[in-house]
């Protein structure tokens, strides 16, 4: 590839002005860096610039920026221009922006107190080895949201308890690398957490029958993280409860067609003591009493809200001119001092990354933190589960699962509680048939894995002649709860809210408006001018689950134990597209209403939903004909395995589910312990 010829086409991408341009902020180190790992692209690249003008480096800069004006529409170029926003917006330890200097022209700020790039890089600590034990009260597959509550739950309650995760320990000092292409927000080349990217493939079905085979941190794989804490380790920590209508959308709306809706097979009112459980002992700041879609509290939450960011005011004006009500999106991350861990401290890059202040509440530092403190909690990491052991009448007696050696072992329990997020908890009942259940544990009526749902998202951006949005996290401040129900003609609806904080990549790869060209002056000015003026509002529609949205196993795939991979397949309702086009709109309306000078954005596409709000593969339910467990998480027709994670839920709410899933996880966690 011709060197000259590459810098001086990477100068006109992004040339030097007051501020310096791509060649001073690192674009080239960075492109040397990235190129050799993409040897497919690099090639087209350099056919590409073969193509131009010999004396192209030598032409005036008019002239170079009117030839390179006629590539817009060639991918080589497209995709170099991708390449250099990466080089100098990303974080510096990915070769470009050195100092942060395409920081400090944008306004944005990291507040990490070890520079730019966070702590130094190193994978989570060591595996946990097994002890040997063979024996326990309680198995849990999973250490995520719904398994670390239940761990904690039980060991406290006298169990001895075996907690088995395939990730690792993780946290800032050991996994906070602040790699701003690699992690659970922008996953271009990988993530910050397991499972590893070689060795657990997935398979995506799509509408077409063309299968196709994932890494984790690709698009289409679904991927929560798998560490302990799991999402609850990098998420952005909305704590919202369901609304009241979200338990019984088949009495309000009617089952339209082609779907799977259902009523829950309990009602707020029976899931309330245990939503205000969950926020006290995992720790959410807020303002309760704002909150009209949840009725009459009987506590508030623990702590205030968090700081309200420039975008509170502006929305606000919005919501009055609009007659709607607004509210502060609870958080699970500490406003204050709490428990002995710090209050939030503002840093740049709170969504896909672990805290450095210890200030976000997972389960990794709170509920499986106490479950080790009982002594009656075994955690083993990197551990595999390969299945769910049953004996010769198809009772369960535990699980066999392999350790970060490889070592396999067999151990039993009274009771097995399966947490391993909704797809993997689906594929491991799956990959257990028994003689009396050949199709997988639990799947006598074939519902094992159907009715996936996560949420798809109605995005919405405006552009204002102020300040709407600043470097300091966590960002979200202002949500409306207006659209969740009683939209005419609508089957649920919404929530909607401003966004987390945005590292610069996110926001050039995300934000930027149809038409602005993607490199040039104008695409410059763009970010350093508008990085603070540009706000988002987006939320979670409640989605209409359909029974060929699901997980099956892919026997002619395996993972790197040997076991067949999920293989993922169906999509969307048509009634969740239409929602999701009518949130859309009100996304638009109240940003049009708070002054916005333009407006972009998008609905969802019909694809298969998933992601971090996976849900619905093992659904409760009071008959077994169209649920997988019964209103504690139970399996049916087994007295002794369970479900504790947002494969339980029959819809998923317009709402994250995180606060749900946990509320649920300490109810039944309470029963199994008190029927043991």
């Amino acid at each position: 590839m011709d060197r000259t010829l590459l810098a001086a086409v990477v100068d006109r991408i992004m040339p030097a002005d007051r501020d310096g341009g791509a060649v001073a902020f690192g674009a080239l180190d960075y492109l040397d860096g990235i190129l050799p790992a993409q040897p497919k692209l690099g090639a087209a690249i350099a056919a590409g610039l073969a193509r131009l003008p010999a004396d192209f480096a030598a032409l005036p800069e008019a002239e170079r920026d009117a030839t390179l004006a006629g590539l817009d529409d060639a991918g080589w170029f497209r995709e170099l221009c991708e390449l250099v926003a990466e080089g100098v917006y990303a974080d510096p330890g990915n070769g470009g922006n050195p100092n942060a200097a395409s920081w400090d022209m944008v306004g944005y700020e990291h507040r990490l107190p070890e520079g730019p790039t966070g702590p130094a890089r190193r994978d989570g600590q060591a595996p946990q080895p097994f002890s040997g034990t063979l024996d326990y009260d309680v198995i849990i597959v999973g250490a995520g949201a719904g398994g670390g509550v239940a761990a904690g739950v039980l060991a406290e309650a006298g169990k001895h308890v075996l907690l088995l995760e395939r990730g690792l320990v993780r946290d800032y000092s050991d996994s906070g690398h602040r790699d701003h292409l690699r992690n659970h927000r922008l996953a271009l080349y990988g993530h910050n957490t397991g499972p590893d990217l070689d060795g657990n493939p997935r398979v995506l079905a799509g509408p077409d029958g063309v299968e196709r085979v994932l890494r984790p941190h690709e698009n289409g794989y679904q991927n929560l993280a798998a560490a302990v804490g799991s999402g609850t380790l990098v998420y952005g920590a909305q704590a919202w409860r369901f609304h009241r209508a979200d338990f019984r959308m088949a009495s309000l709306y009617g089952v339209p067609e082609g779907s799977s809706l259902i009523d829950w097979p309990i009602g707020y009112d029976d899931l309330a003591p245990w939503y205000e459980r969950a926020e006290w002992e995992i720790g959410v700041s807020g303002e309760g009493a704002a909150h009209s879609h949840e009725g009459l509290r009987t506590r508030d939450y623990p702590m205030p809200p968090l700081p309200d960011s420039p975008a509170r005011s502006v929305l606000r004006r919005g919501a009055a001119a609009l007659g709607i009500t607004t509210t502060r999106p609870p958080l699970a991350i500490n406003s204050q001092p709490r428990h002995g861990r710090d209050g939030c401290m503002g840093c740049g890059s709170c969504v896909g990354f672990p805290c450095p202040s210890d200030a976000k509440n997972g389960t990794q530092n709170t509920m499986i933190r106490r479950a080790l403190a009982t002594g009656r909690c075994h955690l083993v990491t990197g551990a595999m589960v390969l299945r769910v052991d049953t004996d010769s009448a198809g009772v369960v007696t535990g699980v066999r699962f392999a350790d970060s050696t490889g070592a396999e072992h067999s151990v039993r329990g009274k009771a097995v509680v399966l947490a391993g997020g909704a797809i993997e908890t689906a594929r491991l009942l799956l990959n257990s048939p028994s003689a009396r259940e050949p199709d997988g544990l639990g799947n006598e009526h074939d519902l094992v894995g159907r009715n996936l749902q996560g949420h798809v998202y109605a995005v919405a951006y405006g552009q204002f002649d102020e300040t709407v949005h600043a470097s300091r996290g966590p960002g979200v401040s202002i949500a409306t709860t207006a659209y969740n129900h009683g939209n005419p003609g609508i089957v649920g609806g919404g929530m909607l809210a401003d966004d987390f904080v945005q590292p610069p990549i996110i926001f050039w790869k995300n934000v930027l408006p149809p038409g602005q060209r993607r490199w040039g002056q104008g695409a410059k000015d763009f970010m350093r001018d508008q990085f603070h003026r540009v706000l988002r509002v987006a939320g979670p529609v409640h989605e209409i689950p359909n029974a060929e949205a699901r997980v099956r196993v892919a026997p002619g795939v395996r993972d790197k134990w040997g076991l067949p991979v999920a293989m993922l397949s169906g999509a969307v309702h048509a009634e969740t597209i239409r929602t999701a086009h009518y949130m859309h709109g009100k996304a638009l309306g109240w940003l049009h209403a708070s002054g916005a000078l333009a407006t972009w954005g998008f609905a969802p596409n019909p694809g298969l939903s998933g992601g971090q709000h996976q849900a619905g593969t093992c659904r409760m339910g009071t008959d077994p004909s169209n649920s997988v467990t019964d209103p504690f998480g139970r399996v049916w027709g087994h007295d002794n395995l369970f479900v504790s994670d947002g494969g339980l839920h029959p819809t998923n709410g317009g709402f994250n589910p995180v606060l749900t899933i946990m509320a649920l996880a300490f109810r039944n966690a309470e029963h199994l312990a008190s029927s043991m």
